[in-house]
């Protein structure tokens, strides 16, 4: 069991839980996660303990949102999926919580400050709903063409469009 501390961007919410998989392996590509907190086309979760999940700072000011799972099914038959845990102020994403499985909160992986072990893999899952400059079976081999840089890189979003031929 592994304690673990979280907190969104400006600081006005803070939270705590214990979890006993806290490494973050597992990346939803799903068309609601992409949406509403996959700034990469999708969001690492990690799993926590409900009952063991304290909100330290800023319950007053947490917010949910629960998301149609498949918004083309007419509305009558539409069901809803996890509520998303957010803070209003910077629009951090910080966990999510589903009916089916009360005992298991799902923490944002980027929300968590204790620091969280590198996965040995990944796996990409709801593939079936990535968008296509997301998928990651199309894109290229990380160990051969993907640049990688301690801050920013020396050039810019056109430069690189230019150099690959893809500025339009």
């Amino acid at each position: 069991m592994k304690h673990l501390k979280g907190s969104c961007h400006c600081g006005e919410i803070e939270f705590e839980f214990d979890s006993e998989t806290p490494v973050p392996f597992m990346r939803c590509f799903c068309s609601i996660c992409r949406k509403t907190s996959g700034g990469g086309g999708y969001t690492v979760n990690i799993m926590g303990l409900t009952d063991s999940l304290v909100i330290t700072k800023g319950a007053d000011k947490l917010k949910s949102y629960r998301a149609v799972k498949d918004k083309t099914k007419p509305q009558s038959e539409q069901t809803l999926c996890q509520d998303r845990f957010f803070c209003p102020t910077c629009a951090s994403y910080l966990w999510a919580h589903s009916d089916e499985w009360k005992q298991w909160i799902y923490p944002y992986a980027s929300a968590i400050d204790t620091p969280l072990k590198a996965p040995p893999s990944t796996t990409s899952l709801m593939l079936n709903s990535t968008a296509e400059w997301a998928d990651p079976r199309r894109q290229p081999k990380r160990d051969v063409l993907n640049e990688t840089f301690e801050e920013y890189p020396d050039y810019s979003l056109e430069m690189w469009h230019k150099k690959h031929g893809e500025l339009v």
